[in-house]
């Protein structure tokens, strides 16, 4: 009977909400005002579902919701909104690499190392001062798998990780929006690239060492995507175009 009614519950989630619950994932372009739904569905995750295999990814309340809601603010309510997200893990052989041998020493009787790449967030939103503002989530992570012999003659199998998430935020401004130079740097951190034009395209990547989770996740996030909007003076943006 309880699985039967954590099922129903499912049933009756919004078909995004769902798709992140049984399928990990979901990639659609919906107008602004059509999210709420989606962000009010997903808000009531918890309370509805308690079986450990239909929990949502820790990143859908802590950034994907967030970020929403962030967006949402600044779009107009024919703006479209659109979302790419794999919360399946970097775990799946599609985005692993080709494993090498690493050379070792005595007691380690070998070493394997491979890649993975997941580029588990895409975010495209049309935004109220005419500009198109697109991010890019990635994980690149790092595994070895070690097999080493311990004194007593036992064998040990032992695999780590290392992760390096990658921020991706581009701008493209509306037509003929005035462009300014921030006053001070961006942090050492970001990398920040500026392509002039009738519609000035700002990118800017950052490189995140160690795994980010949380807040402290969304935080470096909001800090990449903050900095292209630091190259318009405020109140000289492009209306928005039709």
């Amino acid at each position: 009977m309880f699985w039967r009614r954590q099922k129903a519950a499912i049933e009756r989630f919004h078909p995004l909400h769902k798709a992140l619950t049984l399928d990990r994932g979901f990639s659609v372009s919906l107008r602004r005002d059509d999210w709420e739904p989606v962000i009010q569905s997903l808000a009531g995750h918890r309370a509805a579902v308690k079986r450990r295999k239909w929990q949502l990814s820790g990143r859908v309340p802590a950034v994907l919701v967030p970020l929403l809601r962030v967006l949402a603010a600044d779009m107009p309510p024919d703006g479209v909104l659109s979302v790419a997200a794999d919360l399946r893990g970097s775990g799946l052989p599609e985005k692993c690499g080709p494993q090498q041998d690493v050379p070792v020493q005595r007691p380690v009787i070998s070493l394997k190392q491979w890649y993975a790449v997941d580029p588990w967030l895409r975010v495209r939103a049309e935004l109220r001062d005419g500009s198109v503002l697109e991010l890019a989530i990635t994980d690149r992570v790092r595994y070895r798998r070690r097999k080493k012999r311990n004194p007593r003659g036992k064998i040990k199998v032992k695999t780590k990780t290392k992760t390096t998430q990658l921020v991706r935020v581009t701008r493209r401004l509306g037509k003929d929006a005035a462009v300014q130079r921030p006053a001070s740097p961006p942090p050492r951190w970001l990398k920040v690239q500026v392509k002039p034009g009738r519609r000035t395209v700002i990118r800017v990547n950052g490189k995140l060492s160690g795994v980010q989770e949380g807040k402290a996740m969304l935080d470096r996030i909001l800090d990449v995507s903050t900095e292209p909007f630091r190259w318009t003076p405020p109140g000289t943006a492009a209306r928005r175009a039709k």
